[in-house]
């Protein structure tokens, strides 16, 4: 007799507490269990008024972005009710709902969310962190699956000058799991435990890829060991700039764009060697160049926004010899902001828009911080970093820091002995005091001198970088475990993405550009009728309307684009058609 073989047994089965809130499907659930069903079906049943149901408007857009084109070749779940293709999609509508952290999902409704999915509910907490946990195993393979996403992205325009920007960010981390090392955090002001990450992203700031470094050594050498080996080995080929390269020995494989921090003229000889040309702002420019030389140009930024600026471009040497540009740009206040590259092809306008616009990659960190919850932890635990590693020094440091309080305490000591003064009429027993005083500020600054030299001395004889292994136990560093947060983020950069695809099209028919994705935010959040037809092979989305007629207009046009694309949701014949009310 079959395990389901009366109608007793089927009750029983029926009334299971461990099914959760919302569970329907008994039958496939108690197959899934004992090991007879390789996922369940995706079914869509006819439902009314179904929260977030604006989240499907996304799902054109977050498989356009790849979101389950290698997964299944790098990835795969043992048998069991929720298949990779759900918890994929899953995970990218929380990233686009704003559920920040997976435990938020214990205060949704659990069966809505499952209509959106075609199943009777999603996954419990313990749940999904028991599947994220089996997709997480292998140490890289997050990275992996970032890198074969980013090439695809980084051929999106194969007729732009292929361009990059570079830059770090630091995630505080506030637990106790782990001994991180220090890391200046600038929009706090504060050494704090933290790790970095660095970015690569595209002119408009869409993410590409990042590198996490549990010790950081600045950009510099992050550009020469990490970012720069990466974009060698993962740009893809770009038809145009070949043939460009081939007619013009100038005309570099790529350029990187990074701040002052990055700013090195051995690492730019190097990149020259190497066919790749760098754009930066100058660290130490000389003085102003004559206003005569600064002409206007009108310049249009990645966004199609027009400007104008006073440029002036000259050639200079860095130390090393290395033939470089320098541009300049002249402000209202006569203010001259000096930038270089060795790019030796592009305008000098071209330069200056794409350096002056990196506000684009500041402004992708901070949406993602607040919107998408880029900083929050993932993962509890740490491991050991490698003892091959190096380090600063703590007892440099320690040296450091000292050579640099004695500086300021020198400039102080400076500035009280050249700024007293008598004033006349002067008496004898005022004279004396003041020689007295005078002599005794030579004396604490020819104190302050000695130890300063001191402290120089034996900072320069301490070695700077030592090895992990022989750090002091209590300076020993550990790192976060970093493979579910690299996993997790880049569910998010394929959500981030979707989300401006879809931004792009609102904007066409808004007349307030810069409030659609608040309106796509709202968007997210409607309730909708799910109208499955067998028949034709088609799932009806049936959106309610916004608050304003103008937003009906621009979500209908998304409608119509999304609806030309024919997308067949995923494990399914369905066709997803996108309504607006009772259109």
């Amino acid at each position: 007799m079959s395990l389901l073989s009366n109608k007793s047994e089927r009750s029983d089965l029926d009334s299971v507490a461990p099914m959760g809130y919302g569970a329907t499907r008994t039958l496939e659930r108690v197959s899934a269990a004992i090991g007879q069903l390789e996922s369940a079906p995706i079914q869509f049943v006819a439902a009314r008024d179904v929260p977030y149901g604006g989240l499907l408007l996304a799902v054109p857009a977050l498989l356009a972005m790849g979101l389950l084109r290698d997964s299944a070749e790098l990835y795969a779940l043992p048998q069991g009710y929720y298949g990779l293709s759900s918890i994929l999609l899953l995970l990218a509508m929380m990233a686009l709902a704003r559920v920040k952290c997976i435990e938020q999902l214990r205060y949704v409704a659990p069966g809505e969310w499952g209509n959106l999915l075609g199943l009777d509910r999603i996954p419990e907490v313990r749940t999904l962190r028991s599947k994220l946990a089996i997709l997480n195993r292998e140490k890289g393979r997050a990275a992996r699956w970032n890198t074969e996403l980013a090439k695809p992205w980084m051929g999106l325009a194969p007729e732009a000058e292929p361009m990059f920007y570079v830059d770090g960010h630091v995630r505080v981390y506030h637990g106790h799991g782990a001994q991180l090392p220090r890391h200046y955090v600038a929009r706090q002001k504060l050494y704090l435990r933290a790790t970095a990450d660095y970015w690569i992203n595209a002119l408009d700031g869409q993410p590409f890829f990042y590198i996490n470094q549990e010790i950081d050594h600045g950009l510099v050498q992050a550009l020469r060991n990490e970012v720069v080996p990466w974009l060698e080995n993962n740009v893809p080929s770009n038809a145009e700039n070949q043939r460009r390269m081939e007619a013009d020995p100038r005309v570099p494989r790529f350029t990187v764009v990074f701040d002052r921090e990055g700013y090195s003229p051995d690492l730019f000889a190097e990149l020259d060697q190497r066919q790749i040309a760098v754009l930066s702002y100058h660290r130490y420019p000389a003085e102003d160049w004559p206003v005569e030389e600064f002409q206007e140009q009108a310049l249009v930024l990645s966004n199609g926004e027009t400007v104008r600026l006073q440029l002036a471009e000259r050639g200079t040497r860095a130390p090393n010899g290395l033939w470089m540009r320098e541009v300049r740009k002249r402000t209202g206040d006569g203010h001259q902001v000096a930038l270089i590259s060795t790019n030796r092809s592009l305008p000098a306008g071209q330069l200056a828009v794409s350096l002056f616009a990196r506000w684009a990659q500041e402004n992708y960190f901070r949406y993602m911080r607040q919107h998408y919850a880029l900083d929050r932890l993932v993962e509890f635990g740490s491991e050991a970093i490698s003892e091959t590693e190096v380090a600063v020094n703590p007892a440099w440091r320690t040296l450091h820091n000292d050579v640099r309080k004695h500086h300021a305490a020198l400039r102080t000591a400076r500035a009280q002995l050249a700024g007293r003064s008598l004033t006349a009429p002067i008496s004898e027993s005022e004279v004396t005091r003041y020689e007295l005083r005078q002599g005794q500020q030579r004396d604490q600054v020819e104190q302050l001198q000695r130890e300063l030299d001191e402290l120089k001395r034996r900072r320069k004889t301490t070695p700077h970088h030592i090895p992990v292994k022989d750090l002091p136990e209590k300076d020993r560093f550990t790192r976060l475990l970093p493979e579910r947060k690299h996993f997790i983020d880049t569910i998010k950069m394929i959500s981030y993405r979707a989300e401006t695809s879809m931004v792009g099209i609102l904007r066409e028919r808004m007349s307030r550009a810069d409030d659609a994705r608040c309106l796509l935010c709202q968007i997210y959040d409607l309730e909708a009728d799910l109208i499955p037809d067998p028949a034709t092979r088609t799932l009806i989305v049936k959106l309610h309307h916004l608050t304003q007629a103008a937003h009906d207009a621009a979500l209908q046009h998304l409608c119509d684009q999304l609806n030309e694309t024919e997308t067949v949701f995923p494990d399914t014949e369905m066709r997803l058609r996108f309504q607006v009310g009772s259109s």
